[in-house]
């Protein structure tokens, strides 16, 4: 058996891998665990009963995150005229039409979330290639293809948050920073958790939601007690 490490010995010391937390208490454990230099962030999986490639079991949402994620998102728009002016004063970092996805064929990536005005969807949709990897298109159903383009950015500004279940029936989504506290970080791992569950597409069976973890970037996972979330 390897030996652990002094900061795995500390860790060890702290907290127990293989005990279920309520969502509280999983987060105060991970916040005594000194396991970086930097601001940690803190990210939740959920194991889900859901074979994505069947459209009925596809689970894909967003959520409003009470306290948002604790770092600025960065946040570009697709629009022209009035709407462009409109998300440049909603404090869209980046707004344009043609030059800016030229910008981006030519390898800017500079930005976290895009979104769209309908009149702007066929230049979105030669960038396909390179934003559809990166989970980057916009998408109508999650709010990011609007005319409302100024309201999609103030939302995402404030912490709208999209989640989407992966091949394995996983999502993965990040909570927060460390730094913002184990009370915002409690709300924000709550409301990710009550949105996934309402997702919870016609097509799933049984047990929906089989498991909750939750991790900081360099520490340790722990397993999260279903019931307190």
């Amino acid at each position: 058996m390897a030996k652990l490490t002094k900061k795995q010995q500390a860790i060890a010391k702290t907290v127990d891998t293989e005990k279920e937390y309520a969502v509280a208490d999983a987060v105060k454990a991970l916040s005594e665990c000194q396991s970086a230099k930097f601001d940690e962030t803190v990210e939740m999986a959920l194991n889900l009963n859901v074979d994505p490639k069947y459209a009925d079991q596809i689970v894909r949402g967003t959520v409003a995150l009470p306290n948002g994620l604790g770092k600025e998102v960065r946040v570009i728009v697709f629009a022209k005229d009035e709407a462009a002016e409109a998300a440049k004063k909603a404090g869209a970092d980046e707004v344009g039409t043609d030059d800016l996805a030229k910008k981006i064929q030519d390898g800017w990536m500079e930005f976290d979330r895009v979104v769209a005005a309908p009149n702007c969807m066929v230049t979105v949709g030669k960038l396909g290639k390179v934003l559809g990897p990166r989970g980057l298109m916009p998408n109508p159903k999650l709010g990011t293809v609007t005319p409302d383009v100024a309201k999609a950015v103030e939302a995402v500004k404030a912490g709208m948050l999209e989640f989407k279940a992966e091949k394995n029936g996983v999502v993965h989504a990040p909570v927060g920073k460390k730094s913002m506290g184990d009370k915002k970080l409690t709300e924000n791992a709550k409301a990710l958790v009550k949105a996934v569950r309402d997702a919870k597409p016609s097509g799933a069976k049984g047990i929906y939601m089989e498991k909750i973890s939750i991790s900081t970037t360099m520490g340790p996972g722990l397993t999260v007690d279903m019931a307190s979330a």
